[in-house]
């Protein structure tokens, strides 16, 4: 089959990478404008516009997706299907343009967390299974049928950085799966249940804020659904601290009075929640690099 693939970060190359290597033809990329960049103002391409360009692949980066010229391109290519992974939401006239229609691959178990971050979402609420689900695009975000789904287990020891890395690798697998299924027609739709719909709204910095008055648990699955980027953080004598990694550390005694008081080692660091200790494993200092707790106290102290 003909393909339009269009796609943004990292997370859409793997998928990208699996059409390619299977017998359907992917006949133009779709990404986001290029950017300026740096002191320099170099410009600079989305991951997958770098990677569709090494592959020999045209590609477009309209900055409106209604420009007349963009999608005259797009009904020109006459592709069979539009593949959508991590990209921006589609118009009504962008996505009807291909006789099989577009499909999205999304980093949940739709219809749980649509929105913008179902992956840290899923950690940050502490669940224990997650997954991918690619659906038929329609007006409203995130809410068209389904046709795949697939689950995976969030470990303990997962973290935001883990998480993503299975979810694009499963995704890629489940959009060849979706692509093959359109092809041969025997696609068993799936309607969204509205009544088990949550939302997964973007990230802001008021949600990285830990507060040290929730339980520990709370706490830390909040730094594992925030690690690597963008980071849980709290603030110490007016200055900043990223955690990126924590253990916890519920055996300890604790008095509820004293949330937030932080006690350390020589080489470890632990503060009081609501209901036990969290061990801070790995922080960033506000203007300084990031650090293991032993490397950090060697030279510093709260």
């Amino acid at each position: 089959m003909k393909i339009v693939f269009m796609g943004t970060p990292e997370f859409a190359i793997p998928s990208l990478q699996k059409i390619l290597d299977s017998k359907h033809e992917v006949t133009l990329v779709v990404s986001a404008p290029d950017k300026e960049r740096g002191r320099g103002r170099q410009v600079s391409y989305t991951p997958v516009k770098e990677f569709a360009l090494k592959n020999n692949l045209e590609v477009l980066t309209p900055i409106s997706l209604k420009d007349e010229e963009f999608i005259s391109r797009l009904q020109a290519v006459e592709a069979d299907l539009f593949v959508v992974v991590a990209f921006r939401i589609l118009p009504r006239e962008v996505y009807t343009i291909p006789k099989l229609g577009s499909f999205n691959l999304h980093g949940s178990l739709l219809p749980k967390y649509r929105g913008a971050a179902p992956i840290q979402w899923s950690i940050i609420n502490g669940d224990k299974e997650t997954g991918v689900t690619t659906f038929f695009l329609e007006d409203k975000v995130d809410t068209g049928n389904i046709i795949l789904r697939e689950s995976l287990n969030i470990e303990d020891e997962d973290n935001l950085g883990s998480v993503y890395e299975k979810l694009m690798n499963l995704g890629a697998d489940v959009v060849v799966k979706t692509i093959d299924l359109i092809e041969r027609g025997n696609v068993e739709l799936l309607k969204q249940d509205e009544s088990l719909a949550s939302p997964a709204p973007k990230i802001t910095k008021e949600i990285c804020r830990i507060d040290w008055n929730q339980p520990a648990e709370k706490i830390h699955n909040l730094i594992r659904g925030l690690s690597p980027y963008p980071c849980a953080f709290f603030e110490y004598n007016g200055k900043s601290y990223k955690v990126y990694d924590a253990r916890l550390n519920k055996s300890q005694n604790y008095l509820a009075d004293e949330t937030g008081k932080i006690s350390q080692t020589k080489t470890e660091i632990f503060v009081q929640t609501s209901d036990g200790r969290i061990q801070l494993l790995e922080v960033q200092p506000e203007g300084r690099k990031r650090m293991g707790a032993e490397e950090f106290l060697r030279g510093n102290k709260f």
